[in-house]
Parts: structure tokens; sequence; C-alpha cells
């Protein structure tokens, strides 16, 4: 009879432990110092001085680089386009398209706090899953539109990635 109570306690323990944790996937250190380093790369490769972030899955920063001569604001945006990459699952380039079509009560998600709708943040997706995302901002692009930025952001995890 006790070893019958002590096998359902341990079961039922079991079962309140499994419905309240959760397992998600993210992206390593390991990997979001490459990815963070090949966009580097690919800005400095065409003469642009840039700060790149990486977010893991929960928007939390893993990574952040400013390299020499980028502005000071480039760390700051550089974190609001990745952030805004994984939170939409898209990136801030579409994202901002998308924001350029609201009207009235529809621009609500542009005042979230580190939401922006420039180019730059691209997420990183890894058998189908958002593990976290990159943005780069520092590029020179008409009216903040960071084409560019994306392109360094696209080149990190397209290299790192191919590791």
């Amino acid at each position: 009879m006790k070893k019958t109570v002590a096998v359902c306690i341990a079961t039922a323990a079991l079962h309140a432990h499994a419905a309240t944790t959760a397992s998600e996937p993210t992206i390593s250190t390991d990997a979001a110092v490459q990815i963070a380093n090949a966009a580097l790369a690919a800005c400095r490769a065409d003469n642009q001085k840039t700060s790149v972030t990486v977010v893991d899955h929960a928007g939390r920063i893993k990574v952040q680089l400013r390299d020499d001569g980028a502005a000071p604001h480039t760390m700051e945006h550089s974190f609001r386009k990745a952030y805004t990459a994984l939170s939409y699952k898209m990136p801030s380039a579409d994202y901002g398209k998308r924001a350029a079509e609201a009207k009235g009560i529809a621009i609500g998600p542009q005042l979230l706090p580190n939401i922006t709708t420039a180019a730059g943040g691209v997420p990183i997706t890894v058998d189908s899953k958002v593990v976290g995302a990159v943005g780069v901002s520092g590029t020179p692009g008409s009216a903040g539109g960071g084409e560019h930025d994306g392109k360094c952001a696209q080149a990190g995890i397209t290299k790192a990635l191919a590791q």
C-alpha cells in the first residue's frame, strides 16, 4: 500500500512539474558571437561603420558590438531592429512596410517600447523556429531605410549557420 501511494505522489509531482515549465529553443552564445562578427565583417567589407546586436528567443541581448567610428545611436537602434524582427518573426523592414499602412488604432504596436519600423533586423530561424534575431544599424540609407543594414544582418546569419 505504501509503494502505491508513493508512486501516485511521484507521478502527480511529475505531471505538475511538466505543466509549470517550458523549454524553448534559443540561440547559443557561440552562435550569437559568430553571427555578430560575420554581420560586422560584411558591413566592414563595404567600408561601413555599424553596430550589431543579437538577441535570444526572449529578446534578451546575447551580443552587442559597436565598430570603431560607428555613431553612438547605432547601438540602441541595432537592438530595436533585432527586437522588432524577433517580436514579429519577420524582418524589421517587412514590419515597417506593414506599419506604414496602419491607420488609427492600428498604429498601437508602433508605440510599444523597442519597436522600430526601420530595416536592418532579421529573425534567426533554425528548423522553422525563431531562436533569436540580429539587428544592424549604421549604414547610410534613404530616410533611415537601412536596407544595407539588413543585408549585413542576413550575411551574418548565412555565414554562421553554414559553419
